[in-house]
This record gives structure tokens, sequence and C-alpha cells, in this order.
């Protein structure tokens, strides 16, 4: 990993593909409902990120691949820093549905 990748947006495309990919692993979108409602990956788990400490009803294990995405990838930054502070230890952001090339859910 180079410096530049530091300030590289995360490609949604690749990481659904990763998390498709690993057994266990949960995709979660830290969008609004209304937002998710509106079209969302499928499989994916909606917790907004302001309500993010409710993942603990939903994923008790704290060593379970999350992926985390909301729009554009700043909300799902946020969310990956409040969830390694919860001890969650396999989080992931893969960055903004806005640039997600396959079918959503609606």
């Amino acid at each position: 990993m180079s410096i530049f990748d530091l300030f590289r947006p995360a490609n949604i495309n690749e990481g659904v593909e990763e998390y498709k990919n690993t057994k266990g692993a949960k995709l979660l979108d830290v969008r609004t409902a209304d937002e998710y409602r509106g079209g969302h990956i499928s499989g994916s788990i909606n917790i907004p990120v302001d309500r993010i400490q409710r993942i603990e009803k939903t994923v008790k294990n704290k060593t379970t691949p999350l992926f985390v995405h909301c729009y554009s990838g700043s909300r799902s930054r946020q969310a990956v820093s409040h969830l390694k502070r919860m001890g969650y230890t396999s989080v992931k952001n893969i960055g903004g549905i806005s640039r997600f090339r396959g079918r959503l859910v609606r």
C-alpha cells in the first residue's frame, strides 16, 4: 500500500465481491431508512450511522466480518470508526452505493 492508496476512494464493487466471498460476512448499509427503501444491495442490513450501536443486537460476534457502505463513503467511514471502538475487529469501509454497478433491490 502506498501513501496514495489512503486517498483513493473505496471501490464498492470490489467490496461487494469480497463480501460475497467472505464466509459469515455481513453487508451493512448505514444510510437512512428512507434511503435504504429507495434502493439497496441485496442481502444488506440497514442500520443508520446515528443508530450504529444497535449492531450489537444483530451481530453479536465481534469477529464477524463487516463490510460497511453508505451513499458516498463518508458515513460508512464514521460507522467503521465507531464499530472499531465498540470492539468489532473485522470492519471494512467499502465506499458509496452511488458508484455501485449492480442491481438494487427496491
